[in-house]
């Protein structure tokens, strides 16, 4: 008899857990990036977010500053508003939300209140995972977003910090973009992505920062008189540096291996890369997975 009920009650139960993991399967994953200028998240994630936008999920950048110092010819509120502009239409192009904080470029701190207004974007976004810069670059900007963002990690789901928004149920996954700097600890590239088809994507959104890609940086690495004036040429200009910018080494190479096998790693030309923070929920293979669903299976 026990067994009959036994039986009866697994019968009961199997529908509705197969049914439970396929709608979860299909909940669209919130993820969210933060970068110290509004042109940052695009630079480190605009791939990844392009295909997530593709799939249906949801994906919002959040720069940290309004960007006012960066450009050799105009500046304060002037540049702040065409920067503006600027992520507006790049959130058009990739299909995904985008934010800017009125901090002062060049002059981000650590402070409190930058850290609670981390916490509420990451809660109000609900999010499963957390893209930023480490705390280890050039740029005080960038090591500060980085600082800010991992005084946010546990932070999230503490319900007496920030009570008037509602605390997140579980940890996100917190994880850094990718970057060149090598002291006090060289970056890991953990998790490897795929832009290869999408690169021109991501580069149409880029093409969006018209102040930074073709005015600014240039100016600053001394490379101004080489940007094509011409709107198709100069985008394929743009193309050819960050082709160079999303190659693959030796390193990456690993663990594309490890995430697609030795064999699609091989056609396999243009990436974006991730570090696993140790701050956060420490995601398994099969949670990392599922939190980057263009992964194979």
């Amino acid at each position: 008899m026990k067994k009959k009920l036994l039986l009866a009650a697994l019968l009961l139960a199997g529908p509705f857990t197969f049914a439970q993991n396929a709608a979860d399967s299909k909940t669209p994953l919130n993820i969210i990036v933060f970068g110290a200028h509004p042109d940052d998240c695009d630079l480190g994630a605009g791939g990844i977010a392009s295909i997530y936008s593709s799939m249906g999920h949801k994906v919002k950048f959040v720069s940290l500053t309004n960007g006012d110092a960066g450009h050799q010819d105009i500046g304060g509120g002037e540049l702040a508003r065409r920067r503006l502009a600027e992520t507006k239409e790049v959130a058009k192009r990739l299909g995904i939300s985008y934010d800017v904080l009125d901090n002062h470029d060049g002059k981000l701190m650590p402070t409190i209140e930058n850290r609670l207004a981390v916490i509420r974007k990451i809660r109000e976004w609900n999010a499963d995972v957390v893209i930023a810069p480490r705390t280890n670059d050039y740029h005080p900007d960038h090591r500060n977003t980085g600082v800010v963002v991992q005084d946010a990690a546990y932070l999230v789901i503490v319900p007496n910090i920030l009570s008037s928004v509602p605390p997140l149920t579980k940890n996100p996954v917190f994880l850094y973009f990718r970057d060149r700097f090598q002291r006090p600890n060289p970056f890991r590239p953990d998790i490897a992505i795929d832009i290869t088809n999408i690169l021109a994507k991501k580069v149409d959104g880029l093409d969006a920062h018209v102040s930074q890609f073709y005015e600014w940086l240039p100016w600053t690495n001394q490379d101004l008189a080489n940007v094509p004036k011409d709107v198709v040429e100069r985008k394929k200009w743009l193309l050819n540096a960050m082709e160079k910018r999303s190659a693959v080494n030796p390193e990456i190479k690993v663990s594309l291996e490890k995430w697609y096998g030795a064999q699609k790693a091989k056609d396999i030309k243009y990436v974006e890369v991730f570090e696993i923070c140790e701050y956060g929920k420490q995601p398994d293979e099969a949670e990392i997975k599922r939190l980057f669903p263009m992964l194979p299976r």
